[in-house]
């Protein structure tokens, strides 16, 4: 799959700082503004002739959805998992759409774009299913935790001292469902909002349909499949940092400028990367080139512009 004739085809996965700058401004005012911050570098990238696809992280926003449920707890039905992926795409797509189409409107430029609502293909023999470890949710005292495991089949932890939480799989992706949707749009010259928070994630019922899981996805992962699957030209992951580095936080840290595969899992090997923070990005980075990516960058997105030509950011090479 290409992007239509003399522009490159990049995915640009925007981090939580997208819509969540800084604790307690976290209302949907809050987050439209932040994402008004955020897309006119985006907008940048298309106006100097790339067409991009935006995708997206959404925990804070189920976090939100399912404390809603809880506090509604027997008074409203409660609200599955796969559904607040769906409802998140929805409003955060909504969000993106009118930051973009303000700022294509600003700059006289006549791009639209669309958000599609993505499902994500995982096993459902996926080992993740066995031993389900990414928490979700508030955090519960004992007696509620093992009455909800008792009476709604949750598997729940305690987490470090601090109460129990629930706890989901977290599969690898294996396909976009939507990725010819995603491209048909693409190549009708829309920017396109798609695999907001890794997708949603659906297995292969016994009937040879589909059916929504209770798990999440890495969105940097299903981010680097979708790069990959439609063989874009850049992957790129804007993040709060300028520059991946080494010993981060610590006196001596080193900023990074360029890493080879090589070097990528030479320093993951050594854990230099952070388990909740940077490592993920970059495994989705090593797998995007693994899969035959042609260029991958992660850079904060005020330095989006300087970093594609050349002047900052981490670039990953073959």
């Amino acid at each position: 799959m290409t992007s239509p004739s003399g522009r490159k085809l990049a995915v640009v996965a925007v981090g939580g700082n997208a819509l969540i700058r800084e604790k307690g401004r976290e209302t949907l005012p809050d987050q439209y503004a932040a994402a008004c911050l955020t897309m006119p570098y985006v907008v940048d990238m298309i106006a100097s002739g790339w067409d991009v696809i935006v995708t997206h992280g959404n925990g804070p926003q189920v976090g939100f959805i399912l404390r809603r449920s809880e506090i509604a707890a027997g008074q409203l039905h409660g609200v599955p998992l796969d559904y607040c992926g769906s409802n998140t795409q929805g409003s955060i797509g909504y969000m993106f759409q009118m930051a973009l189409g303000n700022e294509f409107a600003r700059r006289g430029m006549p791009n639209q774009s669309a958000t599609v609502v993505t499902q994500t293909l995982v096993d459902k023999d996926d080992p993740a299913f066995r031993s389900p470890s990414k928490p979700i949710g508030s955090f519960m005292d004992e007696a509620t935790a093992l009455r909800y495991r008792d009476q709604e089949g949750w598997s729940v932890v305690e987490d470090s001292g601090r109460g129990w939480r629930r706890v989901v799989a977290s599969p690898a992706p294996v396909r976009i469902l939507q990725q010819d949707a995603i491209m048909a749009l693409v190549q009708a010259g829309f920017t396109v909002v798609g695999v907001g928070g890794g997708g949603i994630p659906v297995i292969e019922n016994e009937q040879g349909g589909i059916t929504g899981v209770e798990a999440v996805i890495d969105k940097d992962l299903a981010s680097a499949l979708l790069a990959s699957s439609i063989h874009a030209d850049l992957f790129l992951i804007s993040t709060e940092v300028e520059k991946v580095a080494l010993n981060f936080g610590k006196p001596d840290v080193h900023w990074l400028d360029r890493l080879t595969i090589a070097d990528t899992k030479r320093y993951l090997a050594e854990g230099q990367f952070g388990k909740g923070s940077m490592e993920p990005k970059v495994r989705a980075v090593l797998n995007y080139l693994e899969q035959g990516g042609k260029r991958a960058l992660i850079t904060n997105p005020e330095n989006m512009r300087r970093a594609l030509s050349g002047e900052t950011g981490t670039h990953f090479e073959v």
